[in-house]
Formats: C-alpha cells, sequence, structure tokens
C-alpha cells in the first residue's frame, strides 16, 4: 500500500498567518489607516474585518463610504488619505494591496471565526466601548467579537486600541476582564515628547504603540532615548545644519 500523500505546500513557515485588523464603530479611523499602512509596508499580511458601525464613522470622518462589492479600491481610496483628510497623501498601489483579505462583518463562518485558522493575532484599532463590552463578555455577535473570542481562547496576542472618554465604571471593568483574559489595553493616548508638529504625527505615535504591541518593526514615531531633545522635529530639522 503506497503511502498517504502529504500536501507540504500548506505546512510549515511559508503559510500565510495573517494580522487580523478590526475596525469598530469608534471615532479614530485614522488610527486604524495607519496600523494598515504600517503592517503592509514590514510586510505582513491582513484580515480585514470592518464593522457596520464603524462604515458610518468612516463615511463621517472621511467621505468615504466602504462598500463589500468594492472594498479594494475603498481601502486604496482611504489608506492614501492623511489624517488631515487630504487626499492622495500616501502612495498606495494594487501591488500594496495583494496580501489583504477583506471579511465582512455580518460573516460568522469566515475563515478567521475558527481557531484552526492560522492568524498571528488581532488588533482592534479603533475598538468602541461596545466592542469592548462585547468582547469582554464573549458575545460574539458579529466576526469582529468572534474573532476577538478565538484571539483570546487560542492564546493569541489581542490589541485593543480603545478611543473613548470619559471611561465609565462598567467600561473600566470591562478593560480589566480583557487585561486578566491576556490581552493588550492600549488607550489611543497621543504623547508629544515624539516632537509632533502635525496631526499625523500624533495619530502615528498612537499606531506605532499599536505595532509595538504586536512586536512589527516601524518607524512611525521618534522612540524616547534618555535625552531632552527640546521641542518638535522642525525645530530639530532647523537646528540641524549647525549641529557639528
Amino acid at each position: 500500500m503506497e503511502p498517504p500523500h502529504i500536501d507540504t505546500s500548506k505546512q510549515g513557515p511559508g503559510r500565510r498567518r495573517p494580522w487580523v485588523v478590526g475596525i469598530s464603530g469608534a471615532s479614530g479611523t485614522p488610527y486604524a489607516a495607519s496600523v494598515l499602512r504600517g503592517l503592509l509596508a514590514a510586510g505582513e499580511a491582513v484580515d480585514l474585518i470592518v464593522s457596520r458601525a464603524s462604515r458610518l464613522t468612516l463615511l463621517d470622518e472621511t467621505g468615504i463610504a466602504f462598500r463589500d462589492a468594492h472594498w479594494r479600491a475603498d481601502l486604496r481610496e482611504w489608506l492614501a488619505r492623511g489624517a488631515d483628510g487630504k487626499p492622495s497623501t500616501f502612495p498606495v498601489t494594487e501591488a500594496d494591496l495583494a496580501d489583504v483579505r477583506y471579511w465582512p462583518a455580518g460573516d460568522l463562518a469566515a475563515g478567521p471565526s475558527s481557531g484552526s485558522y492560522p492568524v498571528k493575532g488581532m488588533l482592534i484599532v479603533p475598538a468602541s466601548t461596545a466592542c469592548v463590552a462585547g468582547v469582554a463578555l464573549g458575545l460574539s455577535k458579529d466576526l469582529l467579537q468572534r474573532v476577538a473570542s478565538v484571539t483570546l481562547k487560542e492564546r493569541r496576542r489581542l490589541v485593543v486600541t480603545v478611543r473613548e472618554t470619559p471611561l465609565n465604571g462598567p467600561t473600566l471593568k470591562h478593560l480589566v476582564t480583557l487585561d486578566e483574559a491576556g490581552a493588550v489595553v492600549l488607550p489611543a493616548s497621543p504623547a508629544f515628547y515624539a516632537g509632533a508638529t502635525h496631526i499625523q504625527d500624533l495619530v502615528d505615535f498612537v499606531a506605532g504603540r499599536v505595532l509595538d504591541a504586536a512586536e512589527v518593526p516601524h518607524g512611525l514615531y521618534r522612540r524616547w532615548e534618555g535625552e531632552l531633545r527640546g521641542g518638535s522635529r522642525d525645530n530639530e530639522a532647523e537646528e540641524a545644519p549647525d549641529a557639528r
């Protein structure tokens, strides 16, 4: 009897293992765009989930309607837009999106809904308080929440970028629950020591911290090195020629 054939093309280090990026309905779609650009620039594969509520937020914050049937074109337009709303700020090509897979939020039979589907982890950017509650309580009312629950049960990295202020008691308790379950709770809190001079700098700082939590290399912000810099990046550029 011949031994059974083993399909080695579906095994080993060459198998696709994406990061799942979930976008909920909280304000802060520029954070998600920056994280996605950072993942793609690092050569990471991405599985994308856009909740129904986040489509309304995206439309309100950017004027872009995210459509299932035209998701690739809409995603490309969105990622090319700067945090200040200016179109074509970032060069985004079709080739850049070659390893992005999109799953509708209502598709509970999607690949990432199962723990046997290979992923590196999940980044929820931004995370609304409703999303935080759903994940903390294990509701799985849509694909985004289901994948987050799967990520926790499989002990994979889950980063929850909550975007809300102030936070009430129930939400704080839900965030503690997520922390105890192993998630990284990462509020969308920009810092100013990196020399921000533009809204994009503040957005990129938060996105960079999300990528740090996922251990994905990037150059989105200036890291603290234990020395006072005395101002913004613009000041550094002006002083650089005389620094000898």
